[in-house]
């Protein structure tokens, strides 16, 4: 494949998540450079590029870090990109999805899709009638979230009104949250789709013991049959947390509803993670995701290295 003129610019906050993708653009000798979303600044004025696409890689998790501040900016960073005409992986259109569930959610009821039932707040004083009619137990999530942060779950409604009273309801940075039916999945597990240039690229099933909501696949370090797993991304308390992960083929229509996500959501590189009801068996769709990380040691989980496939993608799309 021919090198792209112009370097590719990763466009980041994390130092560490992209390490893989760093060591494979350096291994095949593809110009890139990267931007450090933290400390970032633009030129209105400007009109010329010294990149042939940015690949946007800014967490919505950032602001636990100390670097909200860079969320908003590159909303219009990507915006102003985007109207010089440059070609931008995960544009402003879908970090917007990204950054929001209640977004996400709207998405899915346009799609005809399945998911928690939840409402959209913006006061801790609009909890409790938002939770009527809703069944418990329940989690208020924060709209802009990101590694399961921002979300705590009530049993019943005498908790949820202490938590009103109490003045410890968090709505988060930007004082939106949902107010949703925590759903207790079949299996006592999730399963993660992952989508390459807004296409099917792998699943995961990951288990997660107790009632963590941080379900990372690059955190993983055991597969299902206890083998350990290695891997840059994995976190250092993932073990004692009982994450387990292993690969796995969803049904062909989950597969093209993912797909008619990631098309509808302008994401053009992400994961959509699903669950079954154990109530009901429904399947339902809970988190849109332009962030991916992948599964940690990617060939043993799912027989194949994701990010040679993503450097492909990201080299065709700078010389296309």
């Amino acid at each position: 494949m021919p090198k792209p003129s112009r370097p590719i610019a990763v466009y980041h906050e994390h130092p560490d998540w992209f390490r893989p993708l760093f060591s494979e653009l350096d291994r095949r000798g593809t110009p890139y450079v990267r931007i450090d979303a933290r400390r970032h600044h633009f030129d209105v004025a400007a009109r010329e590029l010294d990149f042939s696409l940015l690949f946007n890689r800014m967490s919505p998790s950032a602001y636990l870090r100390g670097e909200s501040h860079g969320i908003y900016h590159t909303l219009a960073y990507l915006d102003h990109l985007e109207r010089l005409g440059a070609r931008v992986v995960n544009g402003s259109r879908g970090f917007r999805v990204e950054i929001s569930k209640a977004l996400q959610l709207s998405l899915l009821e346009s799609l005809g899709l399945k998911y928690p039932r939840a409402r959209v707040v913006n006061h801790p004083a609009e909890v409790i009638e938002a939770a009527r009619g809703l069944r418990f137990p329940l989690v208020v999530k924060a709209n802009v979230g990101g590694s399961g942060a921002g979300i705590v779950r009530y049993d019943d409604a005498a908790a949820l009104a202490a938590a009103v009273e109490g003045g410890a309801i968090d709505l988060g940075i930007d004082s939106t949250a949902l107010v949703q039916e925590f759903v207790p999945a079949r299996g006592g597990h999730i399963v993660r789709v992952e989508v390459l240039g807004r296409k099917y690229l792998y699943s995961i099933r990951l288990w997660s013991a107790g009632n963590s909501f941080n379900l990372c696949p690059a955190d993983a370090c055991q597969t299902t049959s206890g083998a350990a797993l290695v891997g840059a991304a994995c976190a250092l308390d993932a073990q004692e947390r009982g994450i387990r992960v292993e690969g796995y083929t969803p049904p062909p229509r989950v597969i093209a509803d993912v797909e008619r996500i990631f098309e509808a959501a302008a994401i053009d590189v992400g994961g959509v993670e699903y669950m079954i009801d154990d109530r009901d068996g429904e399947l339902l769709y809970y988190d849109i995701n332009a962030l991916s990380n992948f599964v940690a040691d990617a060939p043993r989980v799912i027989g194949f290295d994701p990010f040679t496939r993503l450097v492909d993608y990201l080299e065709a799309e700078a010389v296309g």
